[in-house]
């Protein structure tokens, strides 16, 4: 039987301000990594501009996230969306696409009232064996 290893990531960064909130970034359970729900924040503060700057921004601190745990976007199984304004799905869907290609995962999204006035948030399972 192999060993199972559960490793949790960062729970302070710029993202949050430096502060240490009450929930890792990541949790790696075996071969599959779990990426918390990544808003569009830089230092703390959500960034300016509509919802394909935002997402944007959620992409490149998934990014970030998933190095960490020494993952990629190839490595990507399972996206969970959730938009502030079902409005802006098309645009939404444009900078998805942007990023993951002709090889997408498989995915979830809703229209949800978010936190910290946010537009867009997202959270990933990857899959990478040890």
């Amino acid at each position: 039987m192999s060993e199972q290893r559960l490793i949790r990531y960062d729970t302070a960064d710029a993202q949050a301000g430096g502060q240490k909130r009450p929930f890792a970034k990541a949790v790696r359970a075996g071969d599959y990594v779990h990426v918390s729900g990544q808003v569009p924040t830089v230092d703390g503060e959500v960034v300016s501009g509509g919802i394909v700057a935002q997402t944007e921004q959620v992409i490149a601190n998934i990014k970030e996230v998933l190095a960490l745990a020494d993952c990629g976007f190839e490595d990507i199984v399972k996206v969970n969306c959730w938009l502030d304004d079902a409005r802006d799905f098309s645009s939404f869907n444009a900078v998805f696409e942007k990023h993951f290609g002709p090889n997408p995962p498989a995915r979830s999204t809703v229209e949800s009232r978010l936190m910290v006035d946010a537009k867009v948030e997202i959270d990933v399972l990857a899959w990478k064996p040890l």
